[in-house]
């Protein structure tokens, strides 16, 4: 078997394995970057860029329906699918062929094909066999399904919803997590009769209690029909319909039933155990600078417990290589990683949610701002909040360390409030800041005017 010889050998080539082989590089390394799919990974061409284009495709669809409202005579005539895959494919084109450049350009070793871990150090590819000095594993995640719920026909993952060939006139989405709620938002945008169903008390779980609350609120107003702490039982399909049963004893017709119950690591067949590596549930277990039980194997990404985020693979893959390189990066604090839900209203947050505060600090004190009072966001016709959690009562000093906003657009905001939570900053520190009017970045520094007990534009 042919032996290849390099100072770093990445088995996966998505967010966090390229983001790992570019910064690696250019540090000097020499980089094996093997992917058995696309470059980029499920972020680029399934995931992350595909359904914000879809959204994206969603905003101009509302647009053009609601422009009567402010005086613009818009129609809104339907949603051409081949229209929208074309614009959607050109985005996620544009960009392969970018992300392709830059790995021939730092002179990194891309290898097409499906890689399987032999330790102590190699990845073998069909007849050759790369071994590293360093290994690292970022094999990703895949779209989870139940037992005995086969994905095919009208029911469907987010995989195959990004290439749908015409806009549904009902869906069930079965989950009400980040990708659940998206999608429900882009199909009730193109038309859909849309109802969600959560197995948990509220939409985006995961999230603070009042970001669940405001887009539930938000999405009654769209009218998204969404039934929470309700359990899916079956679905059964037809040529013409799939119907979806419920514990309760309800069923649901639609056309589609989108599966969106979250992301499993993809891990199985990959030789990980047979080599040794340290496992739970399918996911690799790391310590804080991401190395494995193995020696001089590490893993990143969606492979190892935690946020399932692009822009954490990302993070980590610049962590590991400097790190392996000797620069001694500072640990990535996973809770100081911003969180965006892309639906209509936004969710955004970063930091600890409330309760998760009291848990940790005891006593906290939370301010929560209304867009009602934003100049832009009434210009945007958009309602929402600015949640603020700091530590201590009210009245004391003490860094801000939670941050949730819903509304149009404030996922734009996230990266202030990154800065915030990661710098620990208490509320006078960014009520001092200027923030441009009008602008909804101004409603973040108005939420931090009222926490540092001197309110402009809010009664608090």
């Amino acid at each position: 078997m042919p032996e290849h010889n390099a100072d770093l050998v990445i088995l996966g080539g998505g967010s966090g394995g390229y983001a790992c082989a570019l910064r690696a590089a250019e540090l000097g390394m020499s980089v094996v970057l093997i992917e058995k799919d696309k470059l980029g990974g499920t972020c680029l061409h399934y995931g992350c860029i595909p359904t914000k284009a879809l959204l994206h495709a969603a905003e101009v669809a509302d647009s053009a329906r609601e422009g009567e409202r402010i005086g613009v005579r818009s129609t809104f005539d339907g949603i051409d699918m081949a229209g929208v895959n074309s614009y959607k494919d050109g985005v996620i084109a544009k960009l392969y062929k970018g992300l392709q450049g830059l790995v021939k350009s730092r002179k990194i070793t891309l290898v097409d094909g499906t890689g399987r871990f032999e330790g102590p150090n190699a990845v073998v590819v069909g007849d050759d066999r790369y071994v590293g000095k360093k290994v690292v594993l970022a094999t990703g995640s895949y779209a989870k399904s139940l037992p005995g719920l086969d994905i095919g026909g009208r029911i469907v993952t987010s995989y195959e919803a990004i290439h749908l060939d015409e806009a549904p006139k009902r869906v069930v989405v079965l989950g009400g997590g980040v990708i659940g709620v998206e999608f429900a938002s882009v199909f009730k945008s193109f038309g859909a009769d849309v109802t969600i169903v959560e197995a948990l008390p509220h939409l985006v779980p995961n999230e603070d209690e009042f970001a669940s609350k405001a887009l539930e609120r938000a999405f009654r107003k769209r009218k998204i029909t969404f039934k929470t702490g309700v359990k899916f039982t079956g679905a059964k399909q037809t040529d013409d319909a799939v119907t979806v049963s419920l514990e309760s004893g309800e069923e649901i017709e639609a056309d589609l039933l989108l599966v969106a119950i979250g992301r499993g690591p993809n891990t199985a067949n990959a030789g990980y155990e047979e080599a040794g590596v340290t496992m739970e549930r399918g996911f690799v277990l790391t310590d804080e600078r991401l190395r494995t039980n193995l020696e001089n194997v590490y893993a990143l990404g969606d492979i190892v417990p935690g946020l399932q985020l692009a822009h954490r693979g990302f993070a980590q893959g610049i962590f590991l290589a400097e790190d392996l390189a000797g620069l001694n990066p500072p640990v990535i604090d996973e809770a100081g990683i911003p969180r965006v839900t892309y639906c209509e209203p936004e969710v955004a947050s970063v930091g600890l949610t409330e309760a998760q505060a009291k848990e940790r600090y005891g006593e906290i004190e939370t301010l929560t701002y209304d867009l009602a009072g934003n100049g832009k966001s009434q210009i945007l016709q958009t309602q929402g909040a600015i949640k603020l959690v700091k530590t201590g009562a009210k009245g004391t000093e003490g860094p801000v360390v939670g941050i949730h906003m819903v509304g149009a657009r404030v996922g734009e905001l996230i990266g202030e409030a990154q800065l915030v939570y990661n710098w620990d900053a208490q509320a006078e520190d960014v009520a001092a800041l200027i923030h441009a009017h009008p602008t909804q970045n101004e409603a973040f520094g108005e939420a931090f005017l009222a926490l540092a007990g001197k309110p402009l534009h809010s009664h608090s």
